[in-house]
This record gives structure tokens, sequence and C-alpha cells, in this order.
């Protein structure tokens, strides 16, 4: 009775070590990858908050100067105001406040002239 050879058991198992050994260089990788995406990340954050702080600074500053040359405008029309009755205040001596201004018309508010029906 004739043996059965077995000729491709060690080519199969060359082939195993190999396969196994790119997916060990795969894992390895793959971890040296996810590393540097965490560095970045982490730049990424820093100068996104860096960012913000620059950007609310510098907001903070605009109100600052706008308050600033508000307040500037309205001491000199107080200096420049006569005095008496016409200094803002009405008869009985209380300041008046302006009439609120109205929100402009929104255009979907006003009628199509296309769209109107005329009929006799």
């Amino acid at each position: 009775m004739p043996k059965p050879k077995h000729t491709m058991l060690p080519v199969l198992i060359v082939l195993f070590l190999v396969s196994y050994g790119l997916m060990c260089l795969l894992v390895v990788e793959q971890g040296s990858t996810i590393d540097n995406q965490r560095f970045l990340i982490r730049q990424l954050l820093g100068d996104s908050t860096q960012l913000s702080a620059m950007k609310s600074k510098a907001i903070q500053e605009q109100h600052a100067q706008a308050k600033a040359k508000a307040q500037a405008q309205a001491d000199a029309q107080e200096q420049q105001a006569p005095s008496g009755e016409h200094s803002g205040k009405g008869r009985n001596g209380k300041v008046r406040r302006p009439a609120p201004q109205r929100p402009p018309t929104d255009t979907s508010d006003t009628a199509d002239e296309r769209r109107i029906v005329i009929s006799i």
C-alpha cells in the first residue's frame, strides 16, 4: 500500500507564517497611525482653543471701543445741548424716551401684483 505524500504541507506552513507576519506588521503600523492621529487631534484642539480665545478677546475689545465711542458721543451731545425744557426733558421734568423703531417689512408680506386677479 503506497504512502500518501504530504508535499503541500510545508508550502502551507510557510504561507501561514508569512501571512501571520504580515498581519503582525499591519497591527503595528495601525498602532503608530492611531498614535499619530491622536497627536494631531490634540494639536488641533489646542489651536482651536487658542483661536477661540483670540476671537473672544478681539470681540471684547471691539465692544469696549464701541462703548467708549458711544459714551464720548453722549458726552459731546450733553455739552452741546441747550439748557432748559429742550434738553430732552418734557414739561413735567421726565426724560422722554425715543419711540421704538419698526422692523422692516418682510418681502414675503408684500402682495405679488402678478397674482392679483382683476375682474370687471
